[in-house]
């Protein structure tokens, strides 16, 4: 009996050793990866279609082989527009689901929360949004812009015979980092430019925020001092009921042109646009462009919402952080390949130089040392249709410059990532 117990208890050892090991292998025939991004919330409206098609893109990879002979596996956590929980959220892909890589955030208060998470860890984020510069980190790839990829050639514009001439400035925000960093470099620029502080205004607003009607009265009178242009920071959610407002009190673009950094073509669905035709966003890639990858681009992401039964799939539009999202897992899978593995340093190594034909019309690199993507700069125009055409844009990509000079002491600060202190 005895004997026949040991056998037993051998057998069923080695059984569950074998599964163990099945298991084993079977999670390692995968590259796991994260999405973190707010699906609820007052950042859904925007974070939403940047999951969509981080899974679209994953899809899109796996059904040409994976990566190293590996399919890529999602990991999808939703921090719920809560910034202390990216860095929880950030800490589990990392620590818990072993994700090779992470991509996602939005607002830069939520790349902040998780920054330290990420070095700590030694960990890779991918971050696809504009933001305010002012940073660098060897753990953080930047595939959206800074301020000179998107608000100094913005203002710059409005300042012009073709963008009204503006004198006067209405900086208007959601009340956190990326705003008031931004203001503060255009404050600076616009002061080298010989505009007074008398003719600036700034103003925030909480996240969230929905009552624009004294705001949206005060930017009238504001404008009655000269030539005035409104600089919108407003993100989220908030940007509905702010756009829904300058109709409602008859505000056109050829009175006071508004320029919006975080107004794309998700944000201006569902909203009737037609009172604010020729109103300005300044991105690196609009829907509207006519070339053969964004088509592509375009129609797969329509047929990806239709396949998966996206909310409104049949109304579904592509925007710049969506293409920023695109363009980084990319660029991440290629670097893996190059690198011959998914260990974060040798990615890291790996990454430098790399370029991806983008659906905007241009090959983008990734800078030699500075995380950041060289990205083409331009301005559009709302159209009835929700949709933009582009009045202005640069003929090449521009190199993205983390450290504004318009900040004092920034002419000092290296311009590669240097390790923060934990």
């Amino acid at each position: 009996m005895k004997r026949r117990s040991l056998i037993k208890a051998f057998a069923l050892s080695a059984t569950v050793v074998s599964m163990g090991f099945a298991w084993s292998a079977q999670a390692a025939d995968t590259i796991k990866v994260g999405i973190m991004h707010s699906l609820s919330g007052t950042m859904a409206i925007s974070e939403t279609p940047l999951k969509d098609v981080a899974l679209m893109t994953i899809d899109e990879i796996n059904a040409k082989g994976g990566v190293l002979g590996k399919k890529l596996e999602p990991v999808v956590v939703d921090p719920a527009s809560n910034w202390p929980l990216f860095a929880e959220k950030a800490r589990q892909l990392l620590t818990q689901d072993k994700a090779a890589v992470v991509f996602g955030c939005w607002t830069s208060v939520s790349r902040k929360s998780v920054l330290p998470v990420f070095e700590e860890l030694n960990g890779l984020l991918f971050y696809p949004v504009q933001y305010e510069g002012e940073e660098m980190s060897p753990n953080v790839f930047y595939t959206g812009a800074a301020p000179n990829q998107q608000a100094i050639p913005a203002v710059e514009y409005l300042m012009s015979e073709d963008g009204g001439s503006a004198k006067r400035f209405f900086l208007l925000g959601t009340d956190y980092v990326y705003p008031r960093t931004t203001n503060k470099i255009l404050r600076a620029f616009l002061h080298s430019k010989g505009v007074a502080d008398k003719d600036i205004e700034e103003v925030y607003t909480p996240f969230g925020y929905s009552d624009y009607q004294t705001i949206v009265s005060n930017i009238k009178k504001f404008a009655t001092g000269g030539k005035t242009a409104v600089v919108s920071t407003i993100n989220g959610d908030s940007n509905v009921p702010f756009y829904k407002e300058l109709a409602n009190q008859g505000i056109k673009a050829t009175d006071i042109p508004v320029v919006a950094f975080s107004v794309g073509e998700e944000e201006l669905r569902g909203i009737d646009t037609k009172p604010l035709v020729g109103q300005l966003a300044a991105w690196n890639y609009f829907e509207s462009i006519d070339n053969p990858t964004n088509a592509k681009f375009v129609a797969d992401y329509r047929a990806y919402a239709k396949a998966h039964n996206l909310p409104n799939a049949a109304t579904v539009v592509t925007n710049d952080p969506m293409e920023a999202t695109y363009v980084g897992i990319h660029m991440w899978a290629q670097a893996v390949e190059k690198a011959g593995t998914t260990d974060a340093d040798k990615v890291r190594a790996a990454m430098a130089g790399q370029t991806f034909k983008a659906p905007d019309g241009f090959t983008l690199t990734m800078d030699q040392t500075n995380h950041h993507l060289h990205k083409p700069v331009m301005i559009g125009e709302v159209e009835e249709n929700g949709q933009f055409s582009v009045v202005w844009q640069t003929d090449k990509p521009v190199r993205a410059q983390p450290w504004s000079p318009y900040i004092a002491g920034n002419d000092k600060k290296p311009d590669h990532p240097v390790k923060t202190a934990q």
